[in-house]
């Protein structure tokens, strides 16, 4: 688990339609946000309603960012994370409610999802430069610091406190998932009934094709990058956790770029896991928390949650479905 665990892994796949007068227009755009790229589909009655609508997403993913950032000094998070040790920090209600719902997840894997994992020294290298594994003493002291249990929540004067010098806490694990839930119930809201928000790999879908049919996404074959594991009709959300981009061999084992916060070492067994249900954040949290915990304790977890599902691709290739996997006729081909 790192603070950019999460790479690209759709694509979405749109069907050429012949538009008559009374159709609507599709609209798409991407943009840099959040330390990513996102893409945002707006479909709407007019050209000109489609590229507002976009631009208010980009507004809502940029006002998000600025509240939940790690990585920018003057947000809320950053002045909890420079306040470790010293005081509580009083934060608006939808950030505090944000970690909440992550100290949930916490709780429930037991540390393998941890939002205090910002605090992990880097002392994996997933660049070529790594020519032996850290010393067992290296990987112990790197996650000194981390410990969900040392957040202190306060729901009445809505403060954070981390209870420890050089603490930290970072969204990266769920921030992209919020946000493409956020924008869309605010599309809903104002009447965009159909579009697609993409945050690197963590999207939110609603209503269909300008041609009525539903939206199609590519999953990225985790063995063949430039192939798709497989072709799935979506309405909701869907996230990927993956680790086959980034990551080394030590005797023999494949050691992921995505790190067990409560052990230091990178996860085996898995090298990705796709998501399915109703809410990206939740989503996200889900497809993170099971590639840390791999596939007998991932699958356990997601019986917790009955509106989602997921498919799992281990590292010795083999295709994993959850016992509930709703998409009726999906074949992967690895």
């Amino acid at each position: 688990m790192n603070t950019k665990s999460i790479t690209t892994f759709f694509i979405i796949i749109f069907q050429i339609v012949s538009l008559n007068s009374n159709a609507q227009v599709l609209r798409k755009r991407n943009t840099m946000l959040m330390g990513g790229r996102f893409d945002i589909t707006i479909v709407a009655k007019d050209s000109l309603s489609a590229e507002q609508s976009i631009d208010e997403v980009i507004v809502e993913i940029s006002r998000i960012e600025y509240l939940i950032s790690d990585w920018k000094p003057t947000t809320q998070i950053s002045e909890v994370n420079q306040n470790a040790g010293i005081c509580p920090v009083k934060v608006d209600k939808e950030v505090f409610e944000l970690t909440q719902r992550a100290l949930h997840f916490s709780e429930i894997t037991n540390g393998g999802f941890d939002i205090s994992f910002a605090a992990m020294d880097r002392i994996w290298k997933f660049d070529g430069s790594m020519t032996e594994m850290p010393s067992a003493e290296a990987i112990k002291k790197s996650v000194e610091k981390v410990g969900y249990k040392n957040i202190i929540l306060d729901s009445i004067n809505s403060t954070i406190f981390l209870k420890l010098k050089g603490m930290k806490i970072g969204f990266g694990a769920l921030g992209e998932g919020y946000a493409t839930n956020k924008c869309k119930e605010m599309m809903l809201a104002k009447g965009i009934e159909a579009g697609i928000v993409n945050g690197t790999g963590d999207m939110s879908t609603w209503g269909q094709q300008p041609n009525g049919k539903p939206w199609n996404i590519g999953i990225t074959n985790p063995f063949h990058p430039e192939k798709l594991l497989a072709v799935v009709p979506l309405s909701g959300a869907v996230t990927t956790s993956g680790s086959y981009e980034k990551f080394v061999v030590f005797g023999g084992k494949r050691y992921s770029h995505i790190i067990n916060p409560s052990t230091g070492y990178p996860v085996t067994g898995l090298c990705s896991v796709t998501v399915f249900g109703p809410n990206a954040e939740i989503a996200n949290g889900l497809s993170t928390s099971l590639m840390v915990l791999g596939k007998t304790a991932g699958l356990s977890l997601l019986e917790k949650f009955p509106d989602y599902s997921c498919i799992m691709i281990t590292d010795a290739g083999k295709v994993v479905k959850s016992k509930n996997f709703k998409i009726k006729k999906f074949k992967a081909k690895l």
